[in-house]
């Protein structure tokens, strides 16, 4: 890492907005490339990566004072954002389309919009809707009792899609460590969830 990285990195971590716009600046590329292999082709017609790019930097400039990021990845705290404006673009521009035969074979068929496509298909009607609001609501209070490394394993290998080994040498353990890891934490949350 060179020394004007680790500068703004400490910047960041501080809460300076204008380190958020020098970080973004430097990672635009990577984050483009995870939206571009989140959006899905039907969404894809509908918006830009750019323009989720840029709801992503907004949001970050403007959430940086509240975010804590000393003891994480500025950058996965970015995927995390990009992952919500896509999932909140599917509910703009598809939420009020009825479901036909066709539109779910459509869905089906498109791999490449993975979890924003799921939330787009389960989108019915209002009550559904609420149903599954208060199922991401459980989700994420299971998620909270977690540790943060075994929330971080799981939001890397299953929201940002990485390969187990990748995830161990982010986190700097064993690859089977990393298994294991993930085993548990994929245990403990549906022990939580059954409860």
């Amino acid at each position: 890492m060179e020394p004007h990285d680790t500068e703004i990195l400490a910047q960041l971590r501080s809460g300076d907005p204008d380190a958020v716009v020098s970080f973004l600046q430097a990672n635009e590329p990577i984050l483009l490339g995870f939206i571009r292999k989140r959006i899905g082709p039907s969404l894809q017609k509908k918006i830009e990566p750019e323009d989720i790019f840029q709801e992503v930097s907004i949001e970050a400039v403007r959430s940086i004072e509240k975010i804590d990021l000393q003891n994480r990845e500025p950058l996965n705290w970015l995927f995390q954002i990009c992952e919500r404006k896509i999932i909140d673009a599917h509910r703009h521009f598809f939420a009020s389309q009825k479901r036909s035969a066709a539109r779910e074979a459509a869905l089906g068929s498109q791999a490449a919009g993975g979890l924003a496509d799921l939330l787009v298909a389960s989108m019915t009607s209002p009550s559904q809707a609420f149903s599954r609001d208060q199922k991401q609501l459980q989700m994420l209070a299971a998620l909270d009792t977690l540790p943060e490394q075994q929330r971080e394993a799981l939001r890397l290998r299953y929201l940002i899609g990485l390969p187990s080994k990748e995830v161990a040498e982010k986190l700097g353990k064993s690859d089977g460590a990393v298994r294991v890891m993930l085993s548990r934490a994929l245990s403990q949350l549906q022990e939580l969830l059954t409860e």
